[in-house]
């Protein structure tokens, strides 16, 4: 896995992750919350939407180049955003519809067209309140292994205050976890088993009296990465008010491979 330099530009034949926001829990000083790209064989598939990553795809791509999104859960700093990417793919001047399909597919919980609707337009019309389908074409994220463009996932459920899952995504031999939020649970070893890259969340250092069941700590982020023979390790999702060195050097404490914080903005071929 390499840092790319540059803009990408044109089709990409390895899978590139693109680190739009990786704030935790809020958006920090100049930091986007959670956003990610991935793309493959041209694809672009958006991973979450939080406050202020839809500021930052606009920085490296046009909106428009979105294939897919998948939101992992509807907390607002992973969904925010959705609201402007509405607004965009809505009452753009100039959409480009003729060579594009108008209906972005999204990959969300269940409980998603409401509540992306309500967040977007709660008193407009009973219309916008429960229907987001003239721009959208919504599919409710379940446990299992869709497939979306040249993407094979697995998805399964985690452990987190509201429905939340983890997906496993692999592509042109490789293979990629992403944790999602979550607390430590079972199934993040299944998710995590051997992949060539893990982006996991780790929100906090490790101690105590850290709530359950909400997320991960640096520790428990690298020891998920070691038992699961992962080749490498990105740390995301960092709570602005915490200390991201003292994360960092839990999960490097506990995992024997490379282990780095994601950055804003950083891409990353595999």
């Amino acid at each position: 896995m390499t840092r790319a330099d540059g803009h990408p530009r044109g089709r990409v034949s390895i899978v590139r992750l693109t680190i739009l926001g990786c704030s935790g829990s809020v958006p920090g000083p100049d930091a986007a919350a959670s956003g990610y790209l991935l793309e493959a064989d041209g694809f672009v598939l958006g991973v979450e939407l939080g406050n202020g990553a839809f500021a930052q795809l606009q920085a490296v791509r046009d909106p428009f180049d979105l294939d897919a999104l998948l939101l992992t859960h509807l907390h607002p700093d992973h969904c925010a955003d959705f609201s402007a990417l509405t607004v965009l793919r809505r009452y753009h001047p100039d959409p480009p519809y003729g060579t594009r399909p108008r209906r972005l597919p999204v990959y969300a919980p269940e409980e998603a067209p409401r509540r992306l609707a309500n967040a977007y337009a709660p008193h407009e019309s009973e219309r916008l309140e429960t229907d987001l389908s003239d721009v959208y074409e919504f599919h409710p994220l379940a446990a299992g292994t869709p497939r979306i463009g040249p993407f094979e996932l697995r998805v399964v459920p985690v452990v987190h205050p509201t429905e939340a899952f983890g997906v496993r995504v692999s592509a042109g031999g490789t293979t990629f976890a992403y944790t999602g939020d979550t607390g430590p649970c079972a199934a993040l070893d299944e998710l995590a088993a051997g992949v060539d890259v893990l982006l996991a969340e780790a929100s906090w250092t490790d101690a105590p009296d850290r709530p359950p069941g909400v997320h991960l700590s640096g520790r428990h982020a690298g020891e998920l990465a070691e038992r699961a023979g992962a080749g490498r390790l990105l740390l995301t999702h960092v709570a602005p008010w915490c200390d991201r060195r003292a994360v960092l050097a839990e999960a490097r404490a506990a995992f024997s491979g490379p282990a780095d914080l994601a950055e804003q903005g950083a891409r990353y071929d595999m």
